[in-house]
């Protein structure tokens, strides 16, 4: 399924987010806050915008994906930076050691994995003691009358939207059902806590459409 929409993926996110994909992308980065000389890992990267976004920054960043058809387009668009590289990974298998990365992130991808609980624990595993986790991922908006009608447009404007963006509909049924299916920020941050992650807290953005997890790898 994401190999379908790989070449129209960007495209439509911005269509459907009215453009708040790329000012959630940059609070991304900056709650990652990369430096030079750092090794990042950006799971479930897609298309790559959010890894190139990292890459940025001059630290060396890993675009990890389970799809090759986003992983190509991403290497289309974003492969001549020197500091960007790709691999095919699952985010709960992933091929890397102990201790590799600096700081570790995932956008709007932990809700796609099987076992997020798992994934959650492989990020602990592959970031150095002391290091960074940063979850970008769709949400709960804690306002009532701004969540119903936050899930009515989910649910019969977006599929819509993405047909006449010219993106395969039935990829976005599945996304409005993943959202629906997800649960709010303080569950997530449980799950996060109980991974092994400290310091975890959450901001939310666009009034919680999205928010923003960040945690801690322990130093011992």
């Amino acid at each position: 399924m994401f190999d379908q929409v790989a070449d129209g993926y960007d495209r439509t996110n911005t269509v459907m987010t009215f453009g708040n994909d790329a000012l959630w992308r940059r609070a991304t980065t900056r709650a990652v806050a990369p430096r030079p000389g750092e090794r990042v890992l950006d799971l479930g990267a897609g298309t790559a915008s959010s890894s190139a976004s990292l890459a940025a920054s001059g630290a060396d960043v890993v675009a990890a994906d389970f799809s090759p058809g986003m992983l190509a387009e991403g290497r289309r668009r974003h492969g001549h930076l020197p500091n960007l590289s790709f691999v095919e990974a699952d985010a709960t298998d992933l091929p890397f050691g102990d201790d590799e990365f600096d700081a570790v992130t995932m956008s709007y991808a932990l809700r796609n994995v099987h076992d997020p609980k798992m994934a959650l624990a492989e990020l602990l595993r592959v970031t150095k003691p002391g290091g960074r986790v940063v979850i970008n991922e769709f949400s709960t908006p804690p306002n009532p009358v701004l969540r119903g009608l936050y899930r009515f447009y989910n649910a019969q404007v977006l599929p819509r939207t993405a047909r006449l963006a010219g993106t395969n509909g039935e990829a976005y049924d599945y996304l409005n059902e993943s959202i629906a299916a997800w649960p709010d920020q303080r569950t997530l941050a449980g799950w996060m806590y109980e991974a092994g992650w400290t310091q975890v807290a959450h901001r939310n953005l666009t009034f919680g459409i999205v928010a923003l997890h960040r945690g801690v790898k322990p130093a011992s």
